[in-house]
């Protein structure tokens, strides 16, 4: 071909494409030298002069790279980005004069990096997955060692940044998840504990029990309407469930709304009336609340559904076994000739009466109870059943 000043443009473009390109992949290369063959030796052997003025470096020829078009999406450059601004973040939260970077940006470009690079390739996707395991293990260290020393805030926030590391590689890590939630808890920071709780109850981490956490959480940051959602995400598949059931009554207390607390458990047994579970979880909230009437009330009911229901016999009996304690108690602290004794020593032996029916129902079919035997020795002793206690008491010994 003959050359021609226009072929010889062309060709002298080309080439000065191919030396810019060049360029650009030796920044890459140069970054991945300073950081793997001179700052890591360095600040493993804890060299830390030698180690800051290597991930400097690093970081200029990783800047260079990531900012040129030939080389911004490399999978290579996006790995070495994301391990020499996680050095940078270690080192600058040593020594705030090392770099304009702060540790928190640092962290934040390192993870971009990282998740960015671990979409677009397969040849340094393990590399990144081993760069991001590696990081979470040493913050969670760092976090260990914060939450032994009671420094629940430091150990929070070590925690979260391990969760964040795990999300750029896809995984949700719900230990760390967790575990940065208890420690912002512990610290008071409860709007970032509930964020976290919240997180995990979405996906039905620990049963219901985050859902629980995290409307705990807000509640204790003032947040009661968020609350009230978290219990009412959960509560479409969990509606039953005692504890839930309980922060939502807790919510609505805490609102200053003992009608609503009321309502709620009444639309818990419209929805399903027929359900003797239902209706003996609530008997146990209203127990918690001191709602002793109402307590028995659904107990019963539960009772009315199903009369061998043993969890509502032993629940019911035991209630009314102590409510009969605590009219007496009450009764004997009353000045002599308060019109109130009588009623109160009537009412209590009522209730004494009660546990005794239903415990021994529930005797019937559990005689190896030992708990329940005691108790029976005990009501029918109050009761002045002498023969009645000795035998219980005699199969409780027995056992």
């Amino acid at each position: 071909m003959k050359m021609t000043i226009r072929n010889i443009s062309l060709a002298l473009g080309i080439l000065a494409i191919s030396t810019i390109s060049f360029g650009q992949k030796k920044n890459e290369t140069s970054a991945a030298v300073e950081y793997k063959n001179k700052f890591m030796p360095a600040f493993q052997s804890q060299k830390l002069d030698v180690a800051k003025k290597s991930i400097l470096a690093a970081k200029k020829f990783i800047d260079l790279a990531a900012a040129h078009p030939d080389t911004k999406e490399s999978q290579k450059t996006l790995l070495y980005k994301g391990n020499i601004y996680s050095s940078l973040a270690i080192l600058s939260a040593m020594d705030s004069t090392l770099t304009d970077v702060t540790a928190d940006d640092a962290i934040d470009i390192a993870i971009k990096a990282f998740e960015h690079g671990y979409g677009v390739g397969k040849k340094y996707k393990q590399d990144i997955e081993e760069s991001v395991y590696k990081n979470s293990a040493m913050l969670a260290m760092a976090a260990g060692v914060a939450y032994e020393a009671e420094q629940f805030a430091e150990a929070a926030e070590a925690y979260e940044i391990a969760g964040r590391y795990s999300d750029a590689i896809g995984i949700m890590d719900s230990n760390y998840i967790f575990n940065a939630a208890l420690c912002y808890d512990k610290s008071s920071n409860f709007d970032k504990a509930a964020v976290g709780y919240e997180r995990l109850a979405k996906v039905g981490y620990r049963g219901t029990a985050s859902a629980v956490l995290a409307s705990r959480a807000y509640r204790s940051a003032g947040n009661l309407d968020k609350a009230k959602e978290v219990i009412s995400f959960a509560r479409k598949a969990n509606p039953t469930d005692r504890e839930l059931l309980l922060e939502l009554v807790n919510t609505n207390i805490d609102a200053g709304d003992a009608a609503g607390a009321e309502k709620a458990l009444a639309g818990a047994i419209a929805s399903d009336p027929g359900n003797k579970q239902l209706h003996y979880t609530i008997g146990t909230i209203y127990i918690d609340l001191n709602e002793s009437a109402k307590a028995e009330q659904s107990l019963r009911k539960s009772l009315e559904i199903d009369p061998d229901y043993v969890d509502a016999q032993y629940q019911l009996g035991a209630h009314l076994f102590n409510w009969a304690n605590e009219l007496k108690t009450e009764a004997s602290a009353l000045k002599i000739g308060d019109p109130k004794y009588n009623a109160l020593n009537v009412l209590s032996s009522e209730k004494m009466d009660g546990a005794l029916e239903v415990l021994e129902q529930y005797i019937a079919n559990n005689a190896n109870d030992k708990a329940v035997l005691t108790i029976l020795y005990q009501a029918h002793h109050k009761k002045g059943n002498s023969e009645k206690a000795m035998e219980y008491k005699k199969r409780a010994d027995a056992l």
